[in-house]
């Protein structure tokens, strides 16, 4: 006889008495709003894991870890009668009601609109609609700056992602993709400028420019920059353990092998990705 599935109370009572200084465990009931934060961003950061690996065995056991997150904020807000989960809930359905005016025209569930063709509704109106509605929120709460509500927390790439969009959208930008091309190669020169000089320091600082120069680009493409790394770490991470097996199978060590033959191995492992049927010995080193 199979057991009856668990619903959102039973995940709220649980936390309660996780938390119950009495009954509970002793690490949840240490737990306080600063302390779970480094775990809030593990666990999201294994959500897109998961999904960017198409590991979707894992996906329910991942989503319902950064799910654990939000219980246990909210959580902590009932203690302090702030808030509490439903509350949390509520806001953010009017929320979202409030951002889709095309899907719900008077703000409510049951004003869902049937049948209309997707033309109607252009993926471009739709984003601009949105940030619109953004701003007007940022107003609301008002904010000095088009920048203020932009977390402190992000990682470096995405948070550079989104003040650049920020800044763009109200016309700090350059006029096409070649700008962005231009800045590129300017802040590249300063790096090495810097570097000729000896200034290790002030050459940091240019890098920091370069990398934020990059990440303009990868916006004017439509690309996330995070998205971008992750895809070349992963290449990186899949050469070079190539290489390590290539080198294995000549039973050459890593430490003896020498520059040359360590790139040799990683032109080959470049060419198995264009064309993985090229080599027959690559074949056997896979």
């Amino acid at each position: 006889m199979s057991q009856p599935r668990h619903d959102i109370e039973d995940l709220l009572t649980l936390m309660a008495v996780l938390r119950d200084t009495q009954q509970g465990c002793p690490w949840d009931v240490k737990q306080d709003w600063d302390s779970i934060v480094p775990h809030t961003l593990e666990e999201a950061y294994e959500v897109a894991d998961a999904i960017e690996r198409r590991a979707f065995d894992e996906l329910p056991g991942e989503l319902g870890d950064l799910l654990f997150q939000v219980i246990y904020y909210s959580q902590f807000a009932a203690e302090e009668q702030r808030f509490d989960f439903h509350e949390v809930v509520d806001v953010l359905t009017r929320k979202m009601l409030a951002r889709h005016p095309h899907v719900f025209p008077d703000g409510t569930l049951a004003s869902r609109r049937q049948g209309v063709p997707a033309a109607e509704v252009q993926t471009k109106d739709v984003k601009s609609r949105w940030e619109s509605l953004k701003a007007d929120e940022r107003e609301a709460r008002q904010a000095h700056s088009v920048l203020d509500d932009v977390p402190r927390t992000l990682p470096a790439l995405s948070r550079a992602a989104k003040l650049s969009k920020r800044a763009a959208g109200v016309g700090f930008d350059w006029p096409d993709r070649r700008g962005v091309i231009d800045k590129l190669r300017e802040e590249l020169d300063e790096v090495a400028e810097a570097l000729e000089a000896e200034d290790h320091e002030h050459a940091a600082q240019e890098v920091g420019d370069l990398l934020f120069a990059t990440v303009n680009l990868a916006r004017t493409l439509g690309a996330d920059p995070e998205r971008c790394l992750r895809d070349t770490n992963a290449r990186f991470e899949r050469r070079f353990r190539y290489v390590e097996d290539a080198l294995a199978a000549q039973q050459v060590p890593l430490s003896e092998a020498g520059l040359a033959r360590m790139e040799e191995c990683w032109q080959e492992a470049k060419q198995r990705e264009t064309n993985p049927l090229s080599s027959s010995e690559g074949e056997t080193r896979s």
